[in-house]
């Protein structure tokens, strides 16, 4: 998997770490990262820290984890974006479906 997944010691926080690029060839990488083991999952954080480039299908897929989500978890947060992935964010008004920094 070329996403890196973090969980808090008492397994509610789930961190997920994208790569250099986010894009479609992540598709099934980013289902298994923020679908399995996470029964006791509250918070949701993608570290964009890594991410110089993302398109529209890395949107379209954080709008189907928060989807899929929904239910189960009540935090969505998008953390350490580099200033070109926060225009995209921000263009894309990201800001008013997900906590940003």
């Amino acid at each position: 998997m070329s996403l890196e997944r973090k969980f808090s010691a008492d397994k509610k926080q789930l961190t997920v770490v994208a790569d250099e690029v986010f894009d479609f060839g992540k598709v099934q990488d980013f289902r298994v990262a923020f679908s399995t083991d996470i029964e006791d999952v509250e918070e949701v954080t993608i570290d964009l820290h890594k991410t110089a480039y993302m398109d529209s299908s890395a949107l379209g897929m954080l709008l189907n984890m928060q989807k899929l989500l929904s239910g189960k978890v009540s935090t969505f947060k998008i953390t350490n974006t580099r200033p070109q992935v926060l225009k995209i964010l921000q263009i894309a008004r990201f800001d008013k479906k997900f906590e940003i920094s």
